[in-house]
């Protein structure tokens, strides 16, 4: 289950948040961190009713100073802890000066996508008893998560994270758009604070509508739950109750031109290097029972994007027929859908373009690949 992490400014900004149903109540920091008597207004506030953490602010380099925040910041009764991990120094020895209150506080280390992270941290911070790890980015200004990563990249942070039982999660200027794409993946949570704004800046006040978008499109524990769906597909075929009892017609959702490298071919030669292959995919979608107003009813085409590009990462195949067959399996696991058309060219395979175009509807569908 992928869980909401909101970042507030105090108690108040707290309350907010939890009517508007997040399930993390984060403390923003300004300068070196949120002020102990913040932190502990804001843990009585919430009193028990969700967990609470918060950052340790920018601090020097150095293990001691780390090792004496965390131990200032345990005191104050929050739930998770968490460290960022920016390169530099011995962040190593920051982060076994931090570990030395693993069994006090969760920890939680943050990475950053604009910093070229260090996945290999993560054995590290497993065997020092961390309880998980987070991709954010340092510098809001210079553009969301998903511009320093794609999808792909944040599939195999969040796959690793998973290999060393480690809870993950993904923040880092997220907007609506970003939520189905990401819930793919499945991370721990995803975090939010400009996106709760209403499109204010994240310096603005936390806006209740503008919570409640977000919260709509993560389903609950409940939800999930009561109808044994996984919560990916929820997401991506637009988390609306009622979403297709009512529906009169389709619509239709499509990418085309699609150019991606891709190591495919069943000759030998064809092993050696990656060829262009052009991608045109139409899905026909059952249309939504009220009229469009948010991400919640729209079927993304990032989905289909961002499913090619995962697909084409798992390595070579050797028929563009098989290709072919996998994206409209995937595409077909979303209820939503009810028909595909995949079109898939070589644009290298010789003086010509080859390939092969299928279409495939609901009562072919087979269970397709799992992704992640």
């Amino acid at each position: 289950m992928t869980r909401m992490l909101a970042s507030v400014t105090g108690p108040a900004e707290a309350d907010l948040v939890i009517a508007g149903g997040a399930d993390i109540v984060d403390l923003k920091p300004s300068g070196r961190g949120a002020p102990a008597a913040v932190i502990r207004r804001t843990v009585a506030a919430v009193a028990g009713r969700r967990s609470v953490s918060v950052a340790l602010g920018n601090l020097p380099m150095q293990p001691q100073p780390v090792h004496d925040a965390v131990a200032d910041l345990a005191e104050t009764g929050v739930d998770t802890i968490r460290l960022g991990c920016l390169p530099g120094g011995d962040l190593p020895a920051r982060i076994r000066a931090a570990a030395a209150f693993a069994g006090k506080v969760k920890l939680m280390a943050v990475l950053f996508a604009d910093h070229a992270p260090d996945l290999a941290l993560l054995p590290l911070l497993a065997e020092l008893g961390f309880a998980g790890a987070m991709l954010d980015t340092a510098n809001k200004a210079d553009g969301h998560l998903l511009a320093h990563m794609d999808v792909p990249q944040l599939r195999h942070f969040v796959l690793t994270c998973r290999a060393q039982g480690l809870v993950c999660g993904l923040a880092g200027a997220l907007e609506a758009p970003d939520v189905p794409r990401l819930l793919v993946l499945e991370p721990g949570w995803l975090g939010f604070r400009g996106a709760l704004c209403g499109g204010n800046g994240r310096a603005a006040a936390i806006d209740p509508a503008a919570v409640r978008e977000i919260r709509a499109l993560i389903p609950p524990e409940s939800r999930r739950g009561a109808t044994g769906t996984d919560c990916r597909l929820l997401a991506a075929r637009g988390y609306a109750p009622d979403m297709t009892a009512d529906a009169t017609g389709t619509d239709l959702v499509f990418v085309r031109d699609l150019v991606l490298p891709v190591r495919i071919g069943a000759y030998a030669r064809e092993r050696a290097a990656p060829q262009r292959v052009r991608f045109a995919v139409e899905v026909t979608i059952v249309r939504a029972a009220r009229p469009t107003q948010d991400m919640r009813d729209v079927f993304s085409y990032d989905i289909i994007s961002d499913g090619i590009r995962m697909l084409v990462e798992r390595g070579h195949v050797a028929l563009v027929e098989t290709l072919a067959e996998q994206i409209a399996a995937m595409l077909l696991a979303h209820q939503r859908v009810r028909k595909v058309a995949v079109r898939l060219e070589k644009l290298d395979a010789g003086p010509g373009i080859v390939g092969v175009a299928i279409e495939r509807s609901r009562a072919d569908a087979v269970p397709g690949p799992a992704l992640p």
